[in-house]
C-alpha cells in the first residue's frame, strides 16, 4: 500500500530536532512501499527549506543535501492536484479548516483510500475525522 506523504513529515526526517522513532519507522515505510505527494509537495519543501536558512536554523549546504536525500525516495507525484484544487480540495479547505495546501494532502488520501503521513496537527484531526488512517509522530 502507498502512503500519501505530508511535507511536515518529510522535514522532520532532516531535522535532529525533529525525528522521532514514530517518523523514522514512517520513512522506513516510505522506503519499502513507496509514497505519492501532490503536486505542491515540492514548493512545500523548498519554502520550510529556504525559512530555515533565514532563520539560521541551517545552512545552502544542509539544504542541497536535504533536496538530494529526499529525491533519492523515489516519491510518486501526483499529476491530479490541480484538477482537484477548486472542487474537493476547495471543499475540504473549508470543511476542515485547513489551508488549500494542507486540503490538498487530505484530498490526495481521501481520493485515493491512502493513508496520510503528517505532523501537523490540525491535517492529523481532520483526516482522522474523514476516517483516513493516519501515519504520525
Amino acid at each position: 500500500m502507498t502512503v500519501v506523504l505530508d511535507a511536515s513529515m518529510a522535514i522532520s526526517w532532516l531535522f535532529e530536532d525533529e525525528r522521532t522513532e514514530a517518523a523514522h519507522n514512517v520513512l522506513l515505510r516510505i522506503v519499502a512501499e513507496g509514497a505519492v505527494v501532490p503536486s505542491l509537495w515540492r514548493l512545500e519543501v523548498a519554502n520550510v527549506l529556504r525559512n530555515a536558512v533565514r532563520r539560521g536554523r541551517c545552512d545552502e549546504a544542509f539544504v542541497d543535501q536535504s533536496l538530494t536525500r529526499l529525491e533519492r525516495l523515489g516519491l510518486a507525484i501526483d499529476d491530479e492536484t490541480d484538477i482537484h484544487a477548486w472542487g474537493a480540495t476547495h471543499t475540504l479547505s473549508r470543511e476542515q479548516g485547513l489551508t488549500p495546501y494542507d486540503a490538498a494532502y487530505l484530498e490526495l488520501a481521501v481520493r485515493k483510500r491512502w493513508p496520510l503521513a503528517s505532523c501537523d496537527n490540525d491535517l492529523v484531526a481532520a483526516a482522522r475525522r474523514r476516517s483516513v488512517e493516519v501515519l504520525s509522530v
